[in-house]
């Protein structure tokens, strides 16, 4: 289990359209942003990262100059979510393995319709200081129940203008 105030697992992804996203050659100016998506078969994806894209000013506002939507999918269907979904401006990254998918202590689910992949996590949303460790995450078990992004911005905002700790580190 993941701890807030202690380092987060490694993670460097390639990424749809080439390049590499290392979080560890981050340097945000107050946190990164990692979202674990399910993949390009779940529309319930393709709203939250679409969204998330739309975001990308708010998220700078408020420090958060790093960010990051990635997913167990391989490049073909990483390239197909930012096509379809008309991603331009947060980097996509794919492969996540599933050994990285249980370090991060993401869920995982297998298949029970076609078009999805025989395994693949489920959603997770990670908030990283410059120094490597966890700030906040939420994770879910399913497609739906995400934080709302826009309340994450607004979340960040507060967090930053009242210097508040991350929690749950015991």
């Amino acid at each position: 289990m993941l701890k807030p105030r202690r380092p987060v697992p490694a993670l460097d992804v390639p990424l749809a359209g080439g390049g590499r996203w290392v979080l560890a050659e981050q340097h945000p100016d107050r946190f990164s942003l990692v979202v674990f998506y399910r993949g390009v078969h779940c529309p319930m994806c393709k709203a939250y990262v679409t969204r998330l894209d739309s975001l990308v000013d708010s998220l700078t506002e408020v420090g958060v100059t790093s960010v990051l939507a990635v997913s167990g999918d391989d490049e073909a269907r990483a390239r197909r979510a930012v096509d379809e979904w008309e991603i331009s401006r947060v980097p996509l990254g794919y492969g996540v393995s599933p050994e990285s998918m249980r370090e991060w202590g993401l869920y995982r689910s297998k298949a029970i319709k076609e078009g999805q992949p025989n395994e693949f996590s489920e959603p997770g949303l990670f908030i990283v200081r410059p120094d490597g460790t966890l700030y906040a995450s939420v994770l879910g078990t399913l497609p739906f129940l995400r934080p709302h992004l826009d309340e994450v911005v607004e979340t960040i905002r507060w967090v930053n203008e009242h210097d508040y700790p991350a929690r749950g580190e015991l």
